[in-house]
């Protein structure tokens, strides 16, 4: 038998390549289904026009700057994800506020790096910014879904097989499970019924951030556990901010507790390093 024969395989034993759906896809696939199930229960987008020159921004944006730092063009998933979160949750009456907020997303990934990482959420960044700089031209979704359980059951079931399929739901469960805890101390603090500290979190505001703001693999910590820890204290932060009548709170607490955990872990691994090298 010679080499060829044994190097290839037979043409008859070769079976047909298989089709594989790319998991990149999944979650602008289950944000969209967030989008369609909000908006044809509650009506929850206030302009598909607006909803549509938020993603066009977001995508533009991503396909120049890709080009520009890496000379070449990226996968449009992440942009995807980002342009239809600021269409989702910004409210405003005019347009160029979801223009802005994608263009400031989007390019917060580029522009606000440490040692090679981006250590804000684009769209947390985006929005948290012109709600400091902009708050009497924009608004955040804060629609609850009611009395109305099928949508919250149909969401909360796909995004937990998703995101425990990218092996991130225990970031998503840590903050739940904070989130009601300190929401009945907040109630017991000051004796408003639990029920209506709760609710929040059956918005859809609550399902973008829960499922890809705060597991966001490229702005999270390295380990689980301190993955866990950061959850904890965006929770906890947020409880802070409640207590003070930010109305935004949740945003607000992942835009200071997000970046200041990564800069923590950059600047351990860089003390890591210097020992290493020291010792070495």
């Amino acid at each position: 038998m010679s080499q060829s024969s044994v190097m290839t395989p037979p043409l008859e034993t070769a079976g047909p390549r298989r089709m594989r759906f790319d998991n990149r896809y999944v979650a602008p696939l289950f944000i969209t289904c967030i989008l369609l199930v909000g908006h044809l229960s509650y009506g929850i987008l206030e302009s598909y026009k607006k909803t549509a020159l938020a993603i066009a921004a977001a995508i533009i944006t991503e396909l120049i700057l890709g080009r520009m730092f890496f000379g070449k063009w990226l996968n449009l998933a992440s942009a995807y994800i980002t342009g239809i979160s600021v269409g989702i949750l910004v409210r405003s009456p005019a347009y160029w506020p979801y223009a802005l907020c994608s263009v400031i997303s989007i390019m917060s990934k580029y522009v606000l790096r440490v040692k090679g990482r981006h250590i804000w959420n684009p769209s947390n960044f985006g929005i948290a910014v012109l709600l400091l700089l902009a708050p009497e031209i924009m608004a955040v979704l804060s629609i609850q879904w009611g009395n109305n359980l099928l949508p919250i059951v149909v969401i909360w079931t796909l995004g937990s097989i998703i995101i425990w399929r990218a092996r991130r739901f225990h970031i998503s469960a840590t903050y739940v499970v904070s989130f009601f805890l300190f929401a009945f101390l907040r109630s017991w603090i000051t004796g408003d019924p639990w029920q209506a500290e709760v609710a929040p979190i059956t918005g859809p505001m609550y399902q973008l951030f829960v499922f890809f703001m705060i597991t966001d693999p490229k702005t999270t910590v390295r380990t689980k556990m301190g993955q866990c820890v950061v959850a904890f204290c965006v929770a906890a932060a947020e409880f802070i901010l409640r207590l003070d009548q930010v109305v935004y709170a949740p945003i607000f607490a992942l835009f200071f507790v997000g970046p200041a955990a990564n800069l923590i872990e950059i600047w351990l691994d860089s003390r890591r390093r210097i020992g290493t090298t020291e010792t070495a």
